[in-house]
């Protein structure tokens, strides 16, 4: 399979989310959809996606067998098919999923984070999961370097591809904390670059659509 947009993996992190947290509502809407895309909170980063490129993700991932229309309502809605297309137990689906929402975080992070999804017994179970998804094929998750002044490393989804964290070799132990950059800032700038330029993608795909429907040449 692919890699997944920045805005397919939001999408889906949102879909498996919302299944859990507010059921009577689920599948979604392409307007509800969109609101948690766009979510202030429980984000990282915070986004402004439009509906049509909402759907231009939604469409992408149809295509992959990831995302589907239900049935039985007269207002198009969509519901995701995740664990079955990615063969996971709901635990790796549940962390997965924080992870595309929230961004790269320890396993005590994910623990807390993920307790209206899945409730972990202990952090050790949290790390068991991680480690079977950063080991078996394909690799799902990966243990990103411990950045100077952080206690604990933090983890990061793969499911839009490999997570470029720069490594310092001239610093002085302590001296990238006292800049104030982590390495879970780092991985979030790096999958935001990545976000817009998707979303460039995504708006040229969308005029040379218009385009073509007008029967105009696109710029």
């Amino acid at each position: 399979m692919r890699y997944l947009t920045p805005l397919e993996a939001r999408v889906l992190g949102v879909l498996v989310e919302k299944q859990h947290t507010v059921p009577d509502t689920y599948p979604l809407s392409t307007n509800a959809l969109t609101a948690g895309c766009n979510q202030k909170t429980a984000r990282v980063p915070v986004i402004e996606a439009t509906e049509a490129e909402v759907l231009t993700a939604v469409d992408g991932l149809e295509s992959l067998s990831l995302v589907f229309e239900g049935s039985g309502s007269r207002v198009v809605k969509f519901e995701h098919n995740m664990a079955r297309v990615l063969g996971l137990p709901g635990q790796s689906v549940a962390l997965l999923t924080v992870l595309m929402l929230r961004g790269p975080q320890t396993a005590a992070e994910l623990r807390l984070n993920c307790e209206r999804l899945h409730k972990f017994a202990d952090i050790s179970s949290v790390e068991g999961f991680l480690e079977e998804l950063a080991t078996k094929e394909p690799h799902r998750v990966v243990k990103l370097p411990r950045a100077p002044g952080e206690r604990e490393a933090r983890w990061a989804h793969l499911m839009c591809g490999e997570v470029q964290v720069p490594v310092s070799t001239g610093l002085a132990a302590g001296e990238g904390a006292a800049a104030g950059v982590t390495a879970g800032e780092l991985a979030a700038l790096k999958a935001e670059q990545t976000r817009l330029a998707a979303e460039v993608e995504s708006l040229k795909a969308l005029v040379q659509r218009l385009a073509r429907e007008l029967g105009v040449e696109a710029p």
